[in-house]
């Protein structure tokens, strides 16, 4: 007989993704969720009607077959009937697969194949892409458009196709979740592909219900009742930063804003909304920003903005603050559910000065309870913490991937169980990570580390420039040197030698870009990052042609 001394006396309640639903639909039952449709058009219910339509989705799966283990695929943007989903099909045993509709259709073709979904949910945008790509995808047996019928022309060769909201009207709002393994899958997504095919990271209920609460405290993301949260990471990407589960958890009003992710669209639900937090990579706040101060218009009750994908602009942090809203830089990629690192103050750096805080939380920051991070340099050996020994950054902790869907790129983790994120930088003494580079956007110019991070911090400051990219290029005598691609914003001009004398004295020297190249606009990935692949080889001869 086992002692109870030995077990604990605690009840097994697992860790599922229905509880977080049941938990909001009683104890917030009234606090609204606010999307805005493809039309343009507002719609607005509760975390109940959220509840009683997730109830009605997860029955209408069951009747259609749909079981525990089976994957079932979601294409659509940031709205209720998205968020329904993540819940129904997850809450009964079923992984929900959030297709990324920006990739490529090959890549998409690949991924829904990859993944083995047989259900397909399709937002009304999508419906032609899926009519022509069907033929390619043949393990999906069933398509559902969000939406009742007459919301498009009848599909074309997709078979009986059936629509969601006719789909759940007659199903009962009364459910008893089925009981499973709190390590079940629940989730998928797949990382964004620059290079080879895209891979799938594979959430589990326990994974997604520790992130929750993760994200949710005061010195990560800082969600509470209080605050209303408008994400505008997508549903697609790393399932939103995991917002749709930790905005139940605290019972937070969300906002969706659909496809619309302009800087009209995105300050109007802010002001109308009472918006208090929103998440995204930062050319979405750009946006933003810049239509606020084009047309006199305050950030409403905006406090702060969580940015992620890319280093936080120090322009943007500053205009940003000149309006009452604090910028938090964070860390993370979809294998780590996202959340790896954020740029809060801890209690030696709250003692900093301002200037000296402020160079401080621009690194991508400390490490919250769940993630260990170590360090690799070139030798095989942990770099210490002294802000500047930089080496290849390895990840883990219960949210962080072990390995990729299927077995692919093989066993990835190290003798310690850390996940190699493919990233570089280093860590300071008071804990803070600092990425200077990509693994593979890195500069070597003879035989030192140039970080293209840095330079395009520097670059994006220059009141003409809108977004800056550098990237290696062949040298015959120092082997790489940095390329500085940069786009203006509207209505400015300036000239290739007025971009390096700003430069000149704010990095060292021997970084200055060999060249500056004006483009009309930056290739960018599905997920909203600088696509610097397509720069690097276009232009990988550019000082030798």
């Amino acid at each position: 007989m086992m002692n109870d001394l030995n077990a604990g006396l605690m009840q097994d309640f697992r860790l599922t993704i229905p509880t977080l639903l049941e938990h909001a639909a009683t104890n917030h039952c009234n606090t609204e969720v606010v999307a805005r449709l493809q039309d343009g058009s507002i719609f607005r219910y509760t975390y109940a009607d959220l509840a009683d339509r997730s109830r009605q989705a997860a029955n209408a799966l069951c009747n259609l077959g749909v079981s525990y283990g089976d994957v079932v695929g979601t294409l659509a943007w940031n709205h209720h009937w998205h968020m329904e989903c993540f819940y129904a099909i997850s809450g009964i045993g079923a992984v929900c697969h959030t297709v990324n509709p920006r990739l490529f259709e090959e890549q998409i073709v690949y991924i829904i194949n990859h993944a083995r979904d047989s259900v397909l949910i399709v937002d009304q945008d999508f419906v032609g892409l899926v009519e022509r790509i069907v033929d390619q995808i043949p393990l999906v047996n069933k398509f559902i458009i969000l939406g009742s019928r007459g919301c498009v022309e009848e599909p074309r060769g997709l078979g009986d196709v059936l629509y969601y909201d006719d789909l759940i009207a007659t199903e009962s709002t009364a459910i008893e979740w089925p009981e499973f393994d709190e390590c079940s899958a629940s989730g998928l997504c797949y990382t964004s592909g620059t290079t080879g095919n895209p891979k799938g990271v594979l959430y589990s209920h326990r994974s997604t219900i520790l992130h929750s609460m993760a994200i949710a405290q005061p010195d990560n993301l800082s969600l509470s009742a209080l605050d209303c949260v408008l994400p505008a990471a997508p549903l697609y990407h790393a399932q939103s930063w995991g917002l749709p589960y930790a905005a139940c958890m605290v019972g937070s009003k969300f906002v969706l804003p659909g496809r619309h992710l302009d800087g009209k669209h995105l300050l109007e639900l802010i002001r109308a909304e009472g918006v208090t937090t929103g998440c995204g990579v930062p050319t979405i706040w750009t946006m933003a920003l810049e239509h606020a101060e084009k047309n006199g218009l305050d950030l409403g009750q905006l406090q702060r903005l969580l940015i992620g994908g890319t280093a936080l602009p120090t322009n943007i942090r500053d205009r940003l603050r000149e309006k009452g809203v604090s910028a938090v830089q964070i860390w993370g990629m979809t294998e780590t559910s996202p959340l790896g690192t954020i740029g809060r103050a801890n209690r030696e750096v709250a003692a900093f000065t301002a200037e000296q805080k402020d160079t401080q939380l621009l690194k991508q920051g400390r490490l919250p309870w769940g993630v260990e991070m170590k360090i690799v340099l070139e030798d095989g050996s942990r770099a210490p913490r002294d802000g500047k020994s930089a080496g290849d950054i390895w990840v883990k902790g219960p949210w962080i991937a072990r390995g990729y869907l299927h077995g692919d790129g093989g066993d990835v983790l190290d003798a310690e169980g850390f996940f190699p994120t493919g990233d570089v930088g280093h860590i300071d003494q008071y804990g803070y990570m600092k990425i200077t580079d990509r693994s593979k956007d890195v500069i070597k110019s003879g035989g030192e580390w140039i970080s293209s991070i840095d330079i395009e911090d520097v670059a994006t400051n220059h009141p003409a420039i809108s977004m800056a990219a550098v990237v290696a290029t062949f040298h015959e005598k120092w082997d790489e040197r940095p390329l500085l691609f940069v786009t203006l914003t509207e209505g400015k001009t300036v000239e290739k030698q007025d971009i390096l004398d700003y430069l000149d004295g704010k990095i060292v020297k021997w970084w200055m870009p060999d060249d500056v190249i004006f483009i009309d606009a930056m290739p960018m990935t599905a997920t909203g990052k600088i696509r610097k692949l397509n720069l690097r080889e276009k232009y990988w001869n550019h000082l030798s042609a």
